[in-house]
């Protein structure tokens, strides 16, 4: 057979990620935060965007006119007289009065020091642990190599309150004897919180005793040499070691978990990140409305003046003209993405409304079991579709704040034949601990058998792996003795 050339027509789809198909996507699994930054980033970038505002039309200047005229009384205008004030004018006048009336600062004024609220509650930045030491460190008396290896000292404490460097570290980098900075820690451990300035766990909650007048005691043995015994809960192991009565060792086991083991935590910097819902979900008479939340999102448009300078081929030269067309369509199709982003998640969100509404109206316990192929299949789009606008979404309804994800589980049948969400199984494990005997927890099996008693047969395995996710103590973790 030979071979040969041949021209052929062949007609094939494919599909081709366009840079407008890559950005439509980026988008989309966007949270609405991180959408607000990339568009003001391009409204600083792109010059034809910009963002319309709604403002109030002024008034006319006839209208102004006409005010003035009726707030001015005829004939009040037409001569006025010098007001000569002497000396018993100034006299006379109650000058306290006056200036009541008169807001000559922007605070509030304080006839008394009592009256004026502390320096602390007007800072403009929190404190931080190392500030608060820096500070008892300069009202101790020392010397300046003491000074300099305090400090040093300090910088390298965490903000839980640890010391993260060796004392053999710190003294070969100062040039200074080891028990120089030795001596230095054993001031700052002095120091308020108690506490701080600790190597270790064992350290700081010594630290702590210490300072609280109970060195010696029976809590300082249980640190010193049965700390491991302790957080396994072997009581009686550790009476026998001591040879104390296990009351005591009880009594001290309650004393130790009142002790702080991050001491630098009071003085976290750390900021508070709230949560802002992409979705609100209202029950408005027997219906569920999605409501999309599009504050701090601008309502962009195409500027008009370089919209028309684009029209306009013979004004501008060619770059200018390529460039201006360039950063139009980059804006238009910026602006259609976004659209069809809002778009794609009220469709999807409008979905999840439909199939949890059992769990919009009674709770979590009627959350149903749901995959992405159902809502995919609901909407028509494809389930990677779905993945990525439930990606860092955030729905606000009527139980509460939720993301989108965790509409979505697995389902586990029942003795009725129905299928229950794993979510609900993790809430129905998660109640039973907390009503259990802490005397007496609930071992895995037995909350097996009790689920099973609701007609929801789970093995035990699977308990143990819902009760790690929910980050409860196994049975013999969760025993109170006291």
């Amino acid at each position: 057979m030979a071979i040969e050339m041949r021209q052929q027509m062949k007609l094939t789809q494919q599909l081709v990620m366009t840079p407008q198909l890559q950005q439509a996507i980026k988008l989309l699994q966007l949270s609405r935060l991180e959408l607000q930054d990339l568009v003001r980033q391009e409204m600083e970038e792109n010059p034809v965007l910009e963002e319309t505002l709604e403002v109030e039309e002024p008034k006319e200047q006839d209208q102004l006119e006409q005010a003035e005229k009726e707030e001015t009384p005829p004939g009040e205008d037409k001569e006025f007289q010098e007001v000569k004030a002497g000396e018993e004018t100034l006299r006379d006048t109650d000058w306290d009065s006056y200036l009541e009336g008169y807001n000559f600062s922007a605070g509030e004024q304080y006839y008394d020091d009592d009256e004026r609220p502390s320096y602390e509650n007007v800072l403009t930045r929190k404190g931080t642990l190392s500030d608060h030491l820096m500070w008892q460190l300069s009202l101790t008396r020392l010397s300046d190599v003491e000074t300099a290896v305090g400090a040093e000292l300090i910088g390298n404490i965490d903000d839980e309150g640890y010391l993260r460097a060796t004392v053999e570290e710190l003294a070969r980098s100062l040039g200074v004897d080891e028990s120089v900075v030795e001596a230095c820690l054993k001031k700052i451990q002095e120091f308020d919180p108690m506490g701080v300035g600790a190597r270790d766990l064992r350290e700081c909650l010594l630290i702590q005793v210490e300072q609280l007048g109970m060195g010696g005691s029976v809590v300082e043995g249980i640190l010193r040499n049965h700390l491991h015994d302790l957080e396994t809960r072997k009581y009686k192991q550790i009476a026998k070691a001591l040879g104390v009565d296990i009351n005591d060792i009880l009594m001290g086991a309650r004393i130790i978990a009142g002790l702080d083991p991050k001491p630098g935590r009071i003085y976290g910097s750390e900021d508070v990140h709230y949560i802002s819902a992409d979705i609100f979900v209202y029950k408005i008479g027997e219906d569920y409305v999605v409501v999309l939340n599009d504050e701090g999102l601008p309502n962009l448009r195409i500027s008009p003046y370089y919209a028309g300078e684009a029209k306009a081929s013979g004004h501008v030269d060619a770059k200018a003209e390529e460039y201006i067309n360039d950063k139009v369509r980059s804006a238009m199709w910026l602006i259609k993405s976004i659209h069809q982003r809002q778009r794609t998640i009220y469709k999807v969100a409008k979905s999840i409304a439909k199939f949890q509404r059992d769990f919009l109206d009674k709770g979590i316990e009627y959350l149903r079991p749901l995959v992405l192929r159902d809502v995919a299949e609901d909407i028509g789009m494809h389930e990677s579709t779905i993945s990525r606008v439930t990606t860092n979404k955030y729905m606000q309804t009527p139980q509460g704040l939720f993301e989108m994800k965790y509409f979505f589980n697995s389902g586990i049948s029942t003795g009725e034949g129905d299928f229950i969400s794993s979510e609900s199984v993790k809430n129905r494990i998660k109640e039973i601990v907390e009503a259990e005997d802490p005397r007496k927890p609930y071992s895995d099996q037995r909350i097996a058998d009790l689920l099973s008693a609701h007609s929801i047969h789970i093995a035990r395995r699977t308990v143990t792996k819902y009760r790690e996710m929910l980050r409860i103590g196994s049975s013999s973790e969760r025993k109170r003795h006291f």
